[in-house]
């Protein structure tokens, strides 16, 4: 399997695009500010969305994603999400106040957009590789989902803070070789990390001690915010020396 990253950063400004990552040809990660680089015939490829949680900056794309292949596609766009992330975009987005319902556009018998309720622990299979939801902790409901091509899995965390049941669920993956992991502030806020429920270089490496087999994996470092985003993969990779750790990086193409 193919993963493109769009966007892995955790703002915008000059060339940083928040999360999105494209799965083969046809199967959307999140859907940040990245998908906004995709072509329109790219866009009109994909088949379906894989949304680890409904803040903006994994969403804000797919609303105008679907009208821009509006009338370039036969069959609908299915997004793949847990029951309180499909509520909100229901009632917050896909509502014709924020943005025309595409659940019911052209007609609701042809709609352009379907949503699929998955939750931890279920799985789905898109195009050979098996994909399923594991544990969180956010300020939200959310998930991360690992991706088992059969030769290996690779993890991608979403957002979230440290969970003791994450790291039970990727203990028990056999062939796991890469885990994308947000570190979203540096260790000087780490009270904004704490509230938010997002990692910092300290919480993230502390957490890092619960992998069974760290020498197996490699470590991707995501969701850097703009302004501090050396600062703080400095202090990542200073805390994290045992680990194998690198910065995920937009634009990257990851093979398993």
């Amino acid at each position: 399997m193919q993963l493109r990253i769009l966007g892995c950063s955790g703002g915008i400004g000059g060339t940083n695009r928040t999360t999105s990552m494209l799965l083969g040809e046809r199967t959307l990660i999140d859907a940040g500010t990245g998908v906004g680089d995709l072509t329109v015939d790219e866009m009109a490829r994909i088949d379906q969305v894989f949304l680890t949680h409904a803040h903006l900056d994994h969403i804000a794309c797919l609303p105008m994603m679907l009208d821009n292949v509006l009338g370039l596609r036969g069959r609908p766009v299915t997004v793949h999400a847990n029951r309180a992330t499909l509520q909100v975009l229901r009632d917050h987005v896909f509502n014709w106040a924020i943005w025309p319902d595409f659940s019911a556009i052209p007609s609701p018998e042809a709609a352009m957009l379907r949503f699929a309720a998955m939750e931890i622990g279920e799985t789905r299979e898109v195009d050979g590789c098996r994909i399923t939801a594991l544990p969180v902790l956010h300020t939200v409901p959310a998930v991360a989902y690992a991706f088992d091509s059969g030769a290996a899995t690779l993890v991608f965390s979403g957002d979230t803070t440290d969970s003791p049941e994450f790291w039970r669920a990727l203990n028990a993956i056999d062939n796991l070789r890469t885990l994308i992991v947000e570190t979203a502030f540096a260790d000087r806020e780490e009270g904004l990390a704490r509230l938010s429920k997002h990692f910092s270089p300290r919480l993230l490496v502390g957490a890092l001690a619960q992998l069974a087999r760290p020498e197996a994996v490699e470590v991707l470092i995501t969701h850097l915010k703009p302004a501090d985003h050396a600062l703080t993969m400095r202090e990542v990779l200073e805390q994290g020396a045992g680990y194998r750790i690198a910065r995920l990086e937009q634009g990257q193409v990851i093979q398993f």
